[in-house]
């Protein structure tokens, strides 16, 4: 496993910046996740997220993640990045991806 990643996220128009910590827990396989925010919908989705099997999250259908459907449960924005800044620290803190820039160009 990778260890620890962290993820900024700059919504954009909203302006609002969300810091994701995800760290590996080489004991359990699981991988911890703390999030930080400006947006008081992703505190609110952060508040139910709990320790992650990498695997499973980085496996499942988009619709089917537990990241995706606590983002459904509380921001109402289908456009926000902050879930999928989750998924990816979650796969790079897993050891499942690399940690490399996300990059969304409006123009």
């Amino acid at each position: 496993m990778s260890d620890t990643c962290k993820v900024t996220v700059d919504a954009g128009v909203c302006k609002m910046k969300t810091v994701i910590t995800a760290k590996a827990n080489p004991e359990t396989g699981m991988v911890d996740i703390d999030i930080q925010s400006d947006c008081p919908n992703v505190l609110r989705m952060s508040w139910s997220v709990k320790s992650i099997c990498p695997y499973t999250e980085v496996e499942e259908a988009m619709n089917s993640t537990e990241i995706y459907k606590l983002a459904s449960e509380s921001i109402p924005h289908a456009a926000c990045p902050v879930p999928c800044g989750v998924i990816k620290a979650i796969e790079v803190a897993g050891g499942l991806g690399l940690k490399r820039d996300v990059t969304i160009k409006v123009e």
